[in-house]
Order: structure tokens, then sequence, then C-alpha cells
């Protein structure tokens, strides 16, 4: 199986792990009896999380809280992943912005791509080596089918999110032969806080409720893929509508559509 089998010395590390997609990721790999690392700003739900998954499952769950956006504290956790036992990395953390970027808070985009790109981009140097040497391991990227199109109005965050998913798709590759894996994860519109964290709670009024996706579903089927060893998962009909109208309709149609459809809700 692509997904390592749990061993006591052994980390599942979850970054973004305190609520959401990640939470549920925590469930769902504790279930299978990994032993976790949680990686997120909020001590107090890391600590109700870790007493949770300790007591139904009888893994052993550490935490790290740490702001990733924050380079210095970034390189202290780089470093002990680097020198850690991880069968699995999650990397799940992010944020959205929406606006016109000309009206935007310079510092929140910048804390967007550092989130977004470089801290998904350290996370997974840092274990990679150590990985492959064992010829097991297995890293999922949350990335979005966000970042399959450019999106006027939530600039930076589909150019982070084309990062995450060709990044992925390409370590991916890299990564054949080796016993290691990586896969990209793309949702749609899931329920979670990600749309009050980026201040457009109207936006859950422009998609139809059919549309959306618990995030115990898109947990669920990303360790699924971990288990498989796939390339992307693209949970929800929604999602792969999106993946190929993103990547087939001619950009003069799409944009003007997607800036009315983003200016509606921002």
């Amino acid at each position: 199986m692509p997904l390592p089998q749990p061993t006591p010395d052994a980390r599942a590390v979850i970054t973004g792990a305190s609520s959401g997609i990640g939470e549920r990721l925590a469930h769902e790999l504790a279930q299978r009896g990994h032993s976790l690392m949680l990686v997120a700003r909020r001590v107090d739900k890391l600590e109700t999380l870790a007493e949770q998954l300790q007591t139904e499952h009888g893994v052993t769950v550490d935490l790290r809280p740490c702001d990733l956006t924050d380079r210095e504290a970034r390189a202290t956790l780089r470093e002990e992943l680097a020198n850690q036992t991880v069968s699995v990395l999650c990397n799940n953390a992010g944020f959205a912005t929406f606006g016109k970027l000309w009206k935007s808070d310079p510092e929140r985009e910048r804390q967007e791509v550092e989130l977004n790109v470089a801290a998904v981009q350290d996370l997974t140097m840092a274990v990679l080596p150590g990985m492959v040497s064992r010829g097991a391991g297995a890293v999922l990227i949350v990335g979005s089918t966000a970042g399959i199109q450019p999106l006027p109005g939530a600039a930076t965050y589909s150019a982070t999110k084309a990062f995450a998913n060709t990044f992925s798709e390409a370590v991916h590759s890299e990564l054949q032969g080796t016993g290691v894996t990586c896969t990209l994860l793309a949702p749609g519109p899931v329920h979670t806080e990600f749309m009050q964290a980026a201040n457009v709670p109207k936006a859950e009024h422009q998609v139809p409720g059919w549309a959306w996706l618990t995030a115990d579903q898109v947990a669920r089927s990303a360790v699924a893929g971990l288990e498989n060893g796939q390339r992307t998962v693209v949970p929800g009909a929604l999602a792969k509508l999106f993946l190929h109208s993103g990547r087939h309709t001619p950009r003069s149609l799409l944009l003007p559509l997607v800036r009315r459809t983003l200016n509606r809700i921002g």
C-alpha cells in the first residue's frame, strides 16, 4: 500500500489541523492507527482535538503550535521534520484573499504566498529525503480547482493554488519507483471556516447547496487517494466540472465570467 503502515516512532504530520479538512484528515489517519503531529496556530483547538483522538483511537498525538507564515517559526519546524520519521505529510494549511489586488493589504497577500506556496515547498522538501531513503512515505498537498485558471478578484489565491497543483503533480512523477507518493487534493466548495476566514461569507449563497461537500467527505476521499497512490483526487461533481471548464474554456470567455462572479461575493 502506498500509504505506509503505522509504526510507534513514525508520525503523520498535518498542517492546518485545528479545523475543517485538516481536522478530519487527523481523524481519518488516527482511525488507521497513525500517530500524529498536528500543526496549527490555535493551541486550544489542537489540545481538544488531541485529547479526542488519543481517547478514541489510542494513538500518540504531538502538538506543534506554529505560524507557518513566519519564516523563522517555519524553519524550526522544518528542521524538526527533517530529523524525524515522518510517514505522511499533509500540507493542508492555507487561506484565500478576495478583492482587487491594488486595494488589498500587501502584508496579508505576502502571508498568503508564504503559507500557500513557501510553506508547502519547505515542509515537503524537509520530509522527502527521509521518505525516499526508507522507500516509504506519502505526501498530500491540498491545492484547489481555483488553481486551474486565473481568478480576477482572487489573483494571489489562484496563483498560489496553481503552484500547489503543478508542484504536487510534478513531484508525484519524480517519485515514481521510490516507494513514496505525492497526491494532489483539488476540492471545489467545502463547508468549513474557509470563507469566513477570507471575509466573504456571501460566497456560500452563490453556489447551490447540492454542490457543497463536507470536510469529512473531502478528507475520506483524500486518504483513500493516499492509500491508492493517486496522482490527483478531485472530490465532487462540481469540482470536476470546474477542473475541465477551467482547462478548456477560452480565457476571453472565462475571465469576464469569473470576474463578475467574484465581484458579487467580494
